[in-house]
């Protein structure tokens, strides 16, 4: 009877765990990405890295490797903005359900990089309804190459489940737990497919990565970002914010109005520095070299990565398009 029972379980024993190695299969990384994580000091083994900061109401951060994950639980379900890495994808559902949540009925990408989007070949096949940007869509359909000057990622196209559902061009509404959330895109800034998300009545804003906080201002020049850019979506956002709002960075503690303004300042000093050291036909390296911004460093973190991609955007928006990206 037992040796019986044993040969009608083995066969469904084996589905399972073929089943199992093949979901974990998927989120298999190369060499090259595993390179850059290791840079980063990313260690996915450690799977105690997040962190939950409670917000407002019913609105919480989660913080771990990657983009700062914004989760909204109530009667309409779970939204969350970003998504991390599917490696996280188990800690990051233990922390929801610990937060109340269920599933993950929608995420909004705040953009397409694989430190905030990753995540998507996690979530979307469980059936997370992925939201973005039109342009965000593009590039997830297609192998890129992000150059963060220091390394460089290759980022694999995205397929089937792993992409948005819904994307817009300029501005979307939502309505969820009540709140009414806007998504903004003011044009190309960190990359070409932003996504600013606001929610009106509980007053929080996430920037995505057109705010960071945390070691240093990266924009993705080499994919279409630009410094303008940067400047102009945080002109934006200003205009739809009050000193009040609550503040999300893409990366980054939760921090608040004046945090915006100084950053922006930050910024605008920044392309105007470059700008006159450029018009005096000054290089790359000799900008670099005599750093105009170095006194700026408390509020934009190492300017050593903002310089170079900034550097590239600037002698684009001229119409040299020979330089490297």
């Amino acid at each position: 009877m037992k040796k019986n029972l044993y040969k009608l379980i083995l066969p469904f024993l084996l589905i399972i765990l073929t089943s199992c190695e093949k979901e974990e299969s998927i989120f298999d990384f190369s060499s090259e990405q595993n390179q850059v994580f290791k840079a980063f000091g990313w260690d996915f083994s450690n799977q105690d890295i997040l962190k939950v900061e409670k917000v407002k109401n019913n609105i919480s951060v989660i913080f771990g490797y990657g983009g700062n994950i914004l989760v909204s639980i109530g009667e309409d379900g779970t939204l969350i903005i970003d998504n991390q890495f599917p490696q996280l994808q188990k800690n990051i559902m233990a922390e929801i359900k610990k937060l109340g949540g269920k599933n993950i009925d929608y995420v909004i990408n705040t953009h397409w990089h694989f430190d905030h989007a990753e995540g998507n070949r996690a979530f979307g096949p469980k059936g997370s309804i992925i939201i973005a940007h039109e342009n965000s869509k593009k590039f997830m359909k297609k192998n890129n190459t992000i150059n963060i000057v220091y390394v460089e990622y290759p980022q694999q196209a995205y397929t089937g489940s792993s992409l948005p559902k819904i994307t817009f061009k300029d501005r979307m509404e939502l309505k969820f737990n009540n709140n009414n959330i806007s998504l903004h895109n003011f044009g190309p800034g960190h990359t070409t497919g932003d996504t600013i998300v606001f929610f009106r009545e509980a007053n929080i804003i996430h920037f995505g990565d057109i705010l960071n906080t945390d070691s240093m201002v990266f924009i993705d020049s080499g994919n279409g970002g630009s410094l303008a850019g940067m400047i102009k979506n945080l002109e934006g956002a200003l205009k739809i914010i009050n000193k009040d709002t609550i503040v999300i960075p893409g990366h980054g503690k939760i921090t608040d109005y004046e945090t915006v303004k100084k950053y922006l300042s930050a910024l605008i000093i920044t392309k105007d520095k470059l700008t006159e050291m450029i018009d005096n036909n000054m290089s790359l390296e000799e900008i670099t070299k005599n750093n105009p911004v170095k006194d700026l460093e408390s509020i934009l973190g190492d300017t050593n990565v903002l310089i170079d991609r900034s550097y590239l955007s600037l002698i684009k928006e001229r119409g040299n398009n020979e330089v490297i990206n």
